[in-house]
């Protein structure tokens, strides 16, 4: 199966650098839903048998011209929601946040501070992809968010080096391309605009 990871577009909170992972969370900006119209053409040359989003308002948004111009019906999972910033939702620092979801290397029952454990945040991601492939999609599109989508790929990617990401784009909208299946394992054949 081909599976298209893509972070949602530019959203109010991501501006102003705020920590929102939380229900319904923000809208997308101007920019935000240029970026969503520019992922029609951005994968016009690959099949999307299916599209889905998490449950948070904006990537229903960033999904929106794709879906229209592929007749095709998002499936709304929380599974591939952002991983719960818990006691620092809406904090302008993102320290704790980040220190937590790296610890996660070492020791996955780590929970952040009034949210996930690492292994619980894998398991509900899992659980939308193992959903995707049982079904037969050949190729996928889910649009997720930034955090998550590294998490995943860095967990279940077996060709990624922490050298890597720790230089891999993640910006809004960035598309990651990751072959494979439950079964045999996952491999990230590109990220952005880095073949892998």
């Amino acid at each position: 199966m081909r599976v298209f990871l893509i972070r949602h577009g530019q959203t109010t909170n991501n501006v102003a650098r705020l920590l929102d992972t939380a229900y319904p969370g923000a809208s997308l900006t101007d920019a935000g839903h240029a970026q969503a119209a520019a992922l029609v053409d951005t994968l016009r040359e690959h099949p999307v048998d299916a599209i889905y989003v998490s449950d948070l308002i904006r990537t229903h948004q960033t999904a929106a011209p794709l879906a229209e111009d592929r007749g095709l019906e998002p499936f709304v999972r929380s599974g591939v929601r952002e991983i719960q910033a818990g006691d620092y939702e809406m904090s302008p620092e993102w320290m704790g946040y980040v220190t937590t979801i790296v610890g996660w290397m070492e020791d996955l029952e780590r929970r952040m501070p009034g949210a996930e454990t690492g292994r619980e945040v894998l398991s509900r991601f899992d659980e939308v992809i193992d959903e995707a492939y049982a079904v037969g999609h050949g190729s996928v599109v889910v649009i997720s968010h930034g955090a998550v989508i590294r998490t995943w790929t860095m967990h279940r990617a077996d060709n990624l080096t922490p050298e890597f990401m720790r230089g891999a784009a993640m910006e809004n909208t960035v598309v990651v391309e990751v072959h494979g299946s439950p079964q045999d394992g996952w491999r990230v054949h590109r990220w952005g605009d880095v073949d892998l």
